[in-house]
Protein backbone atom coordinates (compact mmCIF):
# COMPACT_ATOMS: atom_id res chain seq x y z
CA UNK A 1 0.00 0.00 0.00
CA UNK A 2 1.27 3.57 -1.45
CA UNK A 3 0.03 6.99 -0.73
CA UNK A 4 -1.01 8.43 -4.25
CA UNK A 5 -2.45 11.29 -3.29
CA UNK A 6 -2.69 13.83 -0.67
CA UNK A 7 -5.69 17.10 -0.87
CA UNK A 8 -5.68 19.70 2.56
CA UNK A 9 -8.97 21.28 3.48
CA UNK A 10 -9.37 24.34 5.38
CA UNK A 11 -12.99 24.56 7.39
CA UNK A 12 -14.85 26.95 9.06
CA UNK A 13 -17.17 24.38 11.46
CA UNK A 14 -20.38 26.75 13.16
CA UNK A 15 -21.09 25.76 17.04
CA UNK A 16 -24.04 25.25 18.61
CA UNK A 17 -23.52 27.64 20.62
CA UNK A 18 -21.17 30.32 21.55
CA UNK A 19 -18.28 29.40 24.07
CA UNK A 20 -16.28 31.65 26.13
CA UNK A 21 -12.52 30.63 26.89
CA UNK A 22 -10.01 32.99 29.04
CA UNK A 23 -11.49 36.36 27.32
CA UNK A 24 -12.45 34.88 23.63
CA UNK A 25 -15.50 34.20 22.14
CA UNK A 26 -15.62 31.40 19.70
CA UNK A 27 -18.84 30.72 18.13
CA UNK A 28 -17.17 28.40 15.01
CA UNK A 29 -14.02 26.69 14.86
CA UNK A 30 -11.38 26.80 12.21
CA UNK A 31 -9.55 23.35 11.55
CA UNK A 32 -7.72 21.76 8.99
CA UNK A 33 -8.77 18.07 7.29
CA UNK A 34 -6.32 16.25 4.74
CA UNK A 35 -7.89 13.36 2.27
CA UNK A 36 -5.23 10.67 1.68
CA UNK A 37 -5.82 8.31 -0.71
CA UNK A 38 -3.83 5.16 -1.60
CA UNK A 39 -2.62 2.65 -4.59
CA UNK A 40 -5.27 0.31 -3.33
CA UNK A 41 -8.31 2.53 -3.63
CA UNK A 42 -8.39 3.80 0.20
CA UNK A 43 -9.18 6.79 1.32
CA UNK A 44 -7.98 8.22 4.91
CA UNK A 45 -9.12 11.26 7.11
CA UNK A 46 -7.37 13.46 9.00
CA UNK A 47 -8.76 16.65 11.62
CA UNK A 48 -6.92 19.37 13.43
CA UNK A 49 -8.05 22.71 15.14
CA UNK A 50 -5.85 25.42 14.53
CA UNK A 51 -4.91 26.52 17.91
CA UNK A 52 -2.10 30.27 17.48
CA UNK A 53 -2.41 30.50 21.55
CA UNK A 54 -1.64 26.89 21.97
CA UNK A 55 0.81 25.39 19.03
CA UNK A 56 1.23 29.12 17.54
CA UNK A 57 -0.71 27.65 14.08
CA UNK A 58 -2.90 29.19 12.02
CA UNK A 59 -5.28 27.19 9.35
CA UNK A 60 -3.10 29.22 6.66
CA UNK A 61 0.12 28.05 8.60
CA UNK A 62 -1.24 24.30 9.17
CA UNK A 63 -1.92 23.97 5.25
CA UNK A 64 1.37 25.53 4.28
CA UNK A 65 2.74 23.22 6.14
CA UNK A 66 0.68 19.93 4.66
CA UNK A 67 1.73 21.23 1.82
CA UNK A 68 5.20 21.43 2.07
CA UNK A 69 5.28 17.82 3.58
CA UNK A 70 2.94 15.89 1.13
CA UNK A 71 5.70 15.46 -1.77
CA UNK A 72 8.22 13.62 0.63
CA UNK A 73 5.20 11.05 1.50
CA UNK A 74 3.81 9.55 -2.15
CA UNK A 75 4.94 6.84 -2.39
CA UNK A 76 5.52 5.67 1.26
CA UNK A 77 3.38 3.56 3.28
CA UNK A 78 1.12 5.01 5.52
CA UNK A 79 1.61 2.60 8.21
CA UNK A 80 4.96 3.22 8.97
CA UNK A 81 4.27 5.43 11.19
CA UNK A 82 7.68 5.44 13.13
CA UNK A 83 9.57 6.24 10.05
CA UNK A 84 6.91 8.44 8.96
CA UNK A 85 7.10 10.67 12.04
CA UNK A 86 11.06 10.36 11.70
CA UNK A 87 10.61 11.42 8.10
CA UNK A 88 8.18 14.73 9.62
CA UNK A 89 10.71 15.85 12.06
CA UNK A 90 13.15 15.78 9.55
CA UNK A 91 11.61 17.66 7.25
CA UNK A 92 10.11 20.30 9.05
CA UNK A 93 10.62 21.39 12.84
CA UNK A 94 7.40 22.10 15.15
CA UNK A 95 4.28 22.27 13.34
CA UNK A 96 2.37 19.63 15.51
CA UNK A 97 -1.27 20.34 14.51
CA UNK A 98 0.02 19.70 11.02
CA UNK A 99 1.54 16.28 11.61
CA UNK A 100 -0.94 15.13 13.49
CA UNK A 101 -3.24 15.64 10.35
CA UNK A 102 -1.54 13.92 8.42
CA UNK A 103 -0.66 10.90 10.89
CA UNK A 104 -4.37 10.62 12.01
CA UNK A 105 -5.27 9.98 8.22
CA UNK A 106 -2.26 7.46 7.98
CA UNK A 107 -3.79 5.36 10.83
CA UNK A 108 -6.79 5.22 9.30
CA UNK A 109 -5.52 4.04 6.22
CA UNK A 110 -3.76 1.67 7.96
CA UNK A 111 -6.46 0.42 10.24
CA UNK A 112 -8.62 0.12 7.01
CA UNK A 113 -6.01 -2.24 5.21
CA UNK A 114 -6.30 -4.98 7.44
CA UNK A 115 -9.30 -4.10 8.80
CA UNK A 116 -8.67 -2.90 12.66
CA UNK A 117 -9.71 -0.05 14.42
CA UNK A 118 -6.79 2.52 15.76
CA UNK A 119 -7.19 1.55 19.02
CA UNK A 120 -5.86 -2.26 18.38
CA UNK A 121 -3.07 -0.33 16.36
CA UNK A 122 -1.90 1.26 19.34
CA UNK A 123 -2.39 -2.09 21.53
CA UNK A 124 -5.36 -3.22 22.60
CA UNK A 125 -9.17 -2.10 23.16
CA UNK A 126 -8.77 -1.65 26.79
CA UNK A 127 -12.46 0.14 26.92
CA UNK A 128 -15.45 0.66 24.58
CA UNK A 129 -17.43 3.04 26.62
CA UNK A 130 -15.87 6.27 28.15
CA UNK A 131 -16.85 9.30 30.38
CA UNK A 132 -17.02 12.56 28.65
CA UNK A 133 -16.11 15.33 30.12
CA UNK A 134 -19.18 18.69 29.88
CA UNK A 135 -17.74 22.16 29.51
CA UNK A 136 -19.53 24.79 31.24
CA UNK A 137 -18.42 27.95 28.98
CA UNK A 138 -21.20 30.41 29.51
CA UNK A 139 -19.13 32.57 31.66
CA UNK A 140 -22.55 33.00 33.31
CA UNK A 141 -23.57 31.44 36.21
CA UNK A 142 -27.33 30.85 35.37
CA UNK A 143 -26.20 29.60 32.17
CA UNK A 144 -23.98 27.22 33.58
CA UNK A 145 -26.20 25.84 36.29
CA UNK A 146 -28.93 25.37 33.50
CA UNK A 147 -26.47 23.51 31.25
CA UNK A 148 -25.16 21.37 33.90
CA UNK A 149 -28.78 20.66 35.11
CA UNK A 150 -29.84 19.47 31.42
CA UNK A 151 -26.77 17.40 31.55
CA UNK A 152 -26.66 15.38 34.39
CA UNK A 153 -30.78 14.80 33.41
CA UNK A 154 -28.42 13.54 30.35
CA UNK A 155 -26.27 11.11 32.53
CA UNK A 156 -23.37 13.20 32.14
CA UNK A 157 -20.73 12.36 35.07
CA UNK A 158 -17.88 14.70 34.74
CA UNK A 159 -18.18 18.83 33.96
CA UNK A 160 -15.41 21.35 33.46
CA UNK A 161 -16.16 24.80 34.08
CA UNK A 162 -14.15 27.13 32.09
CA UNK A 163 -12.81 29.91 34.19
CA UNK A 164 -10.78 32.86 33.95
CA UNK A 165 -13.48 35.06 32.11
CA UNK A 166 -14.91 37.38 35.03
CA UNK A 167 -13.39 38.45 38.14
CA UNK A 168 -11.77 35.64 40.32
CA UNK A 169 -14.25 36.21 42.99
CA UNK A 170 -17.32 35.47 40.27
CA UNK A 171 -15.26 32.33 39.39
CA UNK A 172 -14.66 31.23 43.10
CA UNK A 173 -18.34 31.36 43.31
CA UNK A 174 -19.38 29.50 39.93
CA UNK A 175 -17.17 26.89 41.06
CA UNK A 176 -19.09 26.37 44.30
CA UNK A 177 -22.64 26.71 43.01
CA UNK A 178 -21.69 24.16 40.19
CA UNK A 179 -20.54 21.71 43.12
CA UNK A 180 -23.67 22.18 44.74
CA UNK A 181 -25.85 21.53 41.57
CA UNK A 182 -23.58 17.99 40.62
CA UNK A 183 -22.85 17.24 44.41
CA UNK A 184 -19.97 14.96 45.40
CA UNK A 185 -20.53 12.01 43.49
CA UNK A 186 -19.59 13.94 39.95
CA UNK A 187 -16.19 15.07 39.05
CA UNK A 188 -15.92 18.62 38.70
CA UNK A 189 -12.61 20.73 37.09
CA UNK A 190 -11.86 23.99 36.31
CA UNK A 191 -9.97 25.61 33.15
CA UNK A 192 -8.30 28.81 32.90
CA UNK A 193 -6.16 28.61 29.39
CA UNK A 194 -3.51 30.23 30.97
CA UNK A 195 -5.59 33.38 31.50
CA UNK A 196 -4.49 34.48 35.22
CA UNK A 197 -1.69 35.93 36.91
CA UNK A 198 0.16 33.44 39.42
CA UNK A 199 -1.47 36.07 42.71
CA UNK A 200 -5.00 35.45 41.05
CA UNK A 201 -3.94 32.15 40.68
CA UNK A 202 -3.46 31.34 44.09
CA UNK A 203 -6.40 33.51 45.31
CA UNK A 204 -8.76 31.02 43.04
CA UNK A 205 -7.24 27.36 44.41
CA UNK A 206 -7.04 28.82 48.39
CA UNK A 207 -10.95 30.37 47.62
CA UNK A 208 -12.18 27.46 45.96
CA UNK A 209 -10.62 24.83 48.09
CA UNK A 210 -11.46 20.97 47.93
CA UNK A 211 -14.72 22.46 45.59
CA UNK A 212 -13.04 21.07 42.30
CA UNK A 213 -11.58 17.68 41.67
CA UNK A 214 -8.89 19.42 39.54
CA UNK A 215 -7.67 22.79 38.29
CA UNK A 216 -6.06 22.52 34.72
CA UNK A 217 -3.39 25.37 33.91
CA UNK A 218 -4.45 28.11 35.68
CA UNK A 219 -1.35 30.17 34.59
CA UNK A 220 1.09 30.02 31.63
CA UNK A 221 1.89 26.82 30.09
CA UNK A 222 5.86 27.81 30.24
CA UNK A 223 6.03 28.89 34.04
CA UNK A 224 6.27 25.76 35.38
CA UNK A 225 8.09 26.85 38.46
CA UNK A 226 4.93 29.22 39.07
CA UNK A 227 2.86 25.90 38.71
CA UNK A 228 4.23 24.74 41.61
CA UNK A 229 4.03 27.46 43.27
CA UNK A 230 0.00 27.10 42.76
CA UNK A 231 0.17 23.47 43.69
CA UNK A 232 1.52 24.27 47.34
CA UNK A 233 -1.47 26.51 48.32
CA UNK A 234 -4.40 24.29 46.25
CA UNK A 235 -5.89 21.75 48.20
CA UNK A 236 -7.06 19.91 44.82
CA UNK A 237 -4.71 18.25 41.76
CA UNK A 238 -3.18 21.32 39.43
CA UNK A 239 -2.99 19.72 35.97
CA UNK A 240 -1.41 20.55 33.05
CA UNK A 241 -2.41 21.80 29.32
CA UNK A 242 -0.80 24.37 27.35
CA UNK A 243 2.70 23.44 29.15
CA UNK A 244 2.19 20.04 28.08
CA UNK A 245 4.02 19.36 24.35
CA UNK A 246 6.39 16.54 24.47
CA UNK A 247 7.66 13.85 27.29
CA UNK A 248 9.90 15.87 29.01
CA UNK A 249 7.44 18.29 29.51
CA UNK A 250 5.21 15.95 31.41
CA UNK A 251 8.52 14.28 32.96
CA UNK A 252 10.00 18.09 33.93
CA UNK A 253 5.74 18.94 35.82
CA UNK A 254 6.54 15.70 37.55
CA UNK A 255 9.50 16.31 38.96
CA UNK A 256 8.86 19.76 39.71
CA UNK A 257 5.42 18.97 41.82
CA UNK A 258 3.84 21.20 39.16
CA UNK A 259 1.28 18.95 37.80
CA UNK A 260 -0.16 16.29 39.08
CA UNK A 261 -2.13 15.20 35.82
CA UNK A 262 -2.55 16.79 32.32
CA UNK A 263 -4.85 17.22 29.48
CA UNK A 264 -2.97 15.49 26.27
CA UNK A 265 -4.08 16.91 22.94
CA UNK A 266 -2.65 15.08 19.51
CA UNK A 267 -2.26 18.99 18.41
CA UNK A 268 0.86 19.80 21.02
CA UNK A 269 2.12 16.66 20.98
CA UNK A 270 2.39 15.92 17.38
CA UNK A 271 -0.20 13.01 16.41
CA UNK A 272 -1.49 9.81 17.23
CA UNK A 273 1.32 8.06 18.23
CA UNK A 274 2.81 10.67 20.81
CA UNK A 275 -0.39 11.41 22.62
CA UNK A 276 -0.54 7.78 22.94
CA UNK A 277 3.25 7.56 24.14
CA UNK A 278 2.35 10.44 26.38
CA UNK A 279 -0.40 8.55 28.16
CA UNK A 280 1.10 5.32 29.06
CA UNK A 281 4.06 8.14 30.36
CA UNK A 282 1.83 9.88 32.84
CA UNK A 283 0.49 6.39 34.09
CA UNK A 284 3.99 5.15 34.67
CA UNK A 285 4.75 8.35 36.72
CA UNK A 286 1.75 8.08 38.10
CA UNK A 287 -0.02 11.25 36.83
CA UNK A 288 -3.66 11.31 35.73
CA UNK A 289 -4.86 11.99 32.12
CA UNK A 290 -7.43 13.59 30.54
CA UNK A 291 -7.59 13.24 26.73
CA UNK A 292 -9.00 16.31 25.01
CA UNK A 293 -9.74 17.29 21.70
CA UNK A 294 -9.55 21.49 20.59
CA UNK A 295 -12.23 23.27 20.22
CA UNK A 296 -14.44 22.25 18.27
CA UNK A 297 -13.84 19.26 15.72
CA UNK A 298 -15.80 16.95 14.02
CA UNK A 299 -16.59 13.47 15.22
CA UNK A 300 -13.01 12.82 12.42
CA UNK A 301 -10.91 14.47 15.07
CA UNK A 302 -12.73 12.95 18.25
CA UNK A 303 -13.04 9.25 16.97
CA UNK A 304 -9.02 9.71 16.98
CA UNK A 305 -9.22 11.04 20.40
CA UNK A 306 -12.09 8.25 21.22
CA UNK A 307 -9.71 5.06 19.91
CA UNK A 308 -6.45 6.49 22.10
CA UNK A 309 -8.64 6.55 24.96
CA UNK A 310 -9.80 3.37 24.16
CA UNK A 311 -6.00 2.14 24.02
CA UNK A 312 -4.54 4.06 26.97
CA UNK A 313 -3.63 2.56 30.62
CA UNK A 314 -5.70 5.05 32.51
CA UNK A 315 -8.13 7.40 32.01
CA UNK A 316 -8.51 9.30 35.55
CA UNK A 317 -9.72 12.59 34.62
CA UNK A 318 -11.56 11.43 31.47
CA UNK A 319 -12.44 12.48 27.93
CA UNK A 320 -12.64 15.63 26.02
CA UNK A 321 -14.08 15.16 23.06
CA UNK A 322 -15.72 18.32 21.02
CA UNK A 323 -17.85 17.10 17.85
CA UNK A 324 -20.86 17.62 20.47
CA UNK A 325 -20.27 21.74 20.21
CA UNK A 326 -20.18 21.44 16.62
CA UNK A 327 -23.75 22.40 15.07
CA UNK A 328 -23.16 19.80 11.65
CA UNK A 329 -20.73 17.21 11.93
CA UNK A 330 -18.87 16.37 8.64
CA UNK A 331 -19.21 12.34 9.14
CA UNK A 332 -22.64 10.16 8.67
CA UNK A 333 -22.36 8.13 11.73
CA UNK A 334 -21.01 10.52 14.53
CA UNK A 335 -19.85 9.79 17.78
CA UNK A 336 -22.49 8.84 20.24
CA UNK A 337 -23.09 9.40 23.69
CA UNK A 338 -25.12 7.32 25.81
CA UNK A 339 -25.86 8.38 29.89
CA UNK A 340 -22.93 10.42 29.61
CA UNK A 341 -20.20 7.77 28.10
CA UNK A 342 -18.68 8.21 24.55
CA UNK A 343 -19.03 4.85 22.94
CA UNK A 344 -16.08 3.90 20.79
CA UNK A 345 -16.81 3.35 16.89
CA UNK A 346 -17.12 0.11 15.48
CA UNK A 347 -15.37 -0.13 12.36
CA UNK A 348 -11.61 -0.48 10.90
CA UNK A 349 -9.24 2.54 11.16
CA UNK A 350 -11.06 5.98 12.71
CA UNK A 351 -14.86 4.16 12.33
CA UNK A 352 -16.07 6.92 10.80
CA UNK A 353 -17.78 7.72 6.96
CA UNK A 354 -16.98 10.76 6.55
CA UNK A 355 -19.80 12.94 4.36
CA UNK A 356 -17.70 14.69 1.63
CA UNK A 357 -20.73 17.23 0.70
CA UNK A 358 -20.56 18.13 4.54
CA UNK A 359 -16.87 18.89 3.99
CA UNK A 360 -17.51 20.93 0.74
CA UNK A 361 -20.19 22.93 2.22
CA UNK A 362 -17.91 23.85 5.00
CA UNK A 363 -14.30 24.20 2.45
CA UNK A 364 -13.02 28.06 3.09
CA UNK A 365 -10.26 28.89 0.56
CA UNK A 366 -7.14 29.47 2.34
Amino acid sequence: MKITEITPIAISLPMTKPLKMAGIVFDHSDNVLVRVTTDNGLVGWGEASASPTMTGETVESMMAAIRYLSPFFIGRDPAEFADNLALMDFRLYGNASAKTVLEMAFYDLAGKAVQKPLAELLGSVRRTRLPVLWLLASGRLDEDLADGKERLDDGFKSFKIKVGTNSVADDIERAKQVRKLVNGGVQLSSDTNQGWSLEDAITFVEGVGDTLDFIEQPIMGHDVEGMAEVQRHAKAPIGADEGLHSLRDIRLHKEMGAAQGGSLKMIKLGGVTRAYEAACLCDELGMNVNMAGKIAESSIASAAVLHISAAAPSLDWGLSITNQYVAKDLVRNPIVVVAGDAVLPEGAGLGVEVDEDAVQEFSVSR
